[in-house]
């Protein structure tokens, strides 16, 4: 039934590119632009992305990346309902900072995570390298959950994970994944910088909203 998705779309450096890997990485392209964006159709078109990754990882015998999209799928699905309700709310996706709680508990959530994901991909034998590949997974799911709560720090995780992404893509085989994970580093860092800057106004709204709140309660 998915035999089409593996054939050969093209060759990278006298490496197959797989239908796969093609379109699953185009949509994740489209993914990252709309993240940007803030655009509520980033998470379907994640989803979408997601499944076709599935095929083409599992041709390659990279259980845990092939693992990790299963898992981004559900993920999306968490983002894409958080956004929608948040858009109801008030009209827009706000994004913020995150606080000190939220910044350690992403941090130890990644550590943990990465180091118990590792010793079960090496448990099973599903990878052929556990450790980079359980980090990549944990981390995805990581920016994920950030990325639904609107958190800026969500693009700090996803350019550490491309950081080792693209050459765990490219010695496994999947040049096409290893070129478009560093279009993603590209794009995670103009993101950054427009998240920043967004996030700075909001919290200096926030903070002129409070200044006002105050001060009629003072004259009240």
């Amino acid at each position: 039934m998915t035999g089409w998705l593996n054939d050969a779309a093209f060759t990278v450096a006298n490496k197959p590119v797989p239908w796969s890997d093609l379109l699953g990485q185009i949509a994740s392209l489209a993914t990252v632009w709309l993240a940007l964006r803030r655009n509520l159709w980033a998470w379907p078109v994640q989803i979408v992305g997601a499944a076709l990754l599935i095929a083409a990882n599992t041709s390659v015998h990279l259980g845990g990346s092939a693992m990790r999209n299963v898992v981004i799928i559900v993920a999306a699905g968490y983002g894409w309902w958080r956004w929608a309700r948040g858009r109801r709310d008030t009209g827009e996706v706000e994004i913020r900072f995150g606080t000190t709680h939220e910044r350690i508990a992403l941090v130890a959530l990644m550590a943990v995570g990465t180091v118990g994901f590792a010793q079960l991909l090496e448990h099973t034998g599903i990878s052929w390298a556990p450790w980079p590949d359980a980090y990549i997974f944990v981390g995805s799911v990581v920016a994920m959950l950030a990325q639904a709560r609107g958190l800026f720090e969500f693009w700090l995780v996803w350019i550490a994970v491309d950081l080792v992404g693209v050459p765990l893509a490219w010695q496994h085989g999947l040049v096409f994944s290893g070129l478009v994970y560093g279009v993603f580093l590209v794009m995670c860092v103009a993101g950054l910088v427009d998240w920043w800057n967004r996030s700075r106004r909001y919290r200096d709204k926030g903070a002129a909203r409070g200044a006002e709140r105050h001060l009629e309660g003072a004259t009240a």
